[in-house]
């Protein structure tokens, strides 16, 4: 699956596959939200993802952060999913 934006992943030790996503959401260098390959605005975000979710209940949520990209967007992202009942975030990264 793929955001839409062009994502520089930051690095780490302990990557690993998530297999089940229902939503991949991805914020970009200028801390842009991306959703199916659209530009979200932040408002718009949690129904995005509610509507989204409910195609794929059982799925989980994963969000491909660029590593120069404000956190406080990731942090936003994450509260929206637990909101509406996603269990699983997972925060994508590249293994070094």
């Amino acid at each position: 699956k793929e955001t839409g934006v062009e994502i520089n992943r930051p690095d780490t030790k302990t990557a690993e596959m998530k297999k089940t996503v229902s939503l991949l959401v991805g914020v970009g260098s200028d801390s842009g939200i991306w959703i199916d390959k659209k530009k979200v605005d932040i408002r718009n975000v949690r129904p995005t993802m509610e509507r989204l979710h409910a195609e794929n209940p059982k799925g989980g949520l994963v969000i491909q952060a660029d590593s120069i990209s404000k956190v406080e967007k990731v942090l936003a992202i994450m509260d929206a999913a637990r909101q509406i009942g996603i269990t699983q975030v997972a925060i994508a990264s590249e293994e070094n």
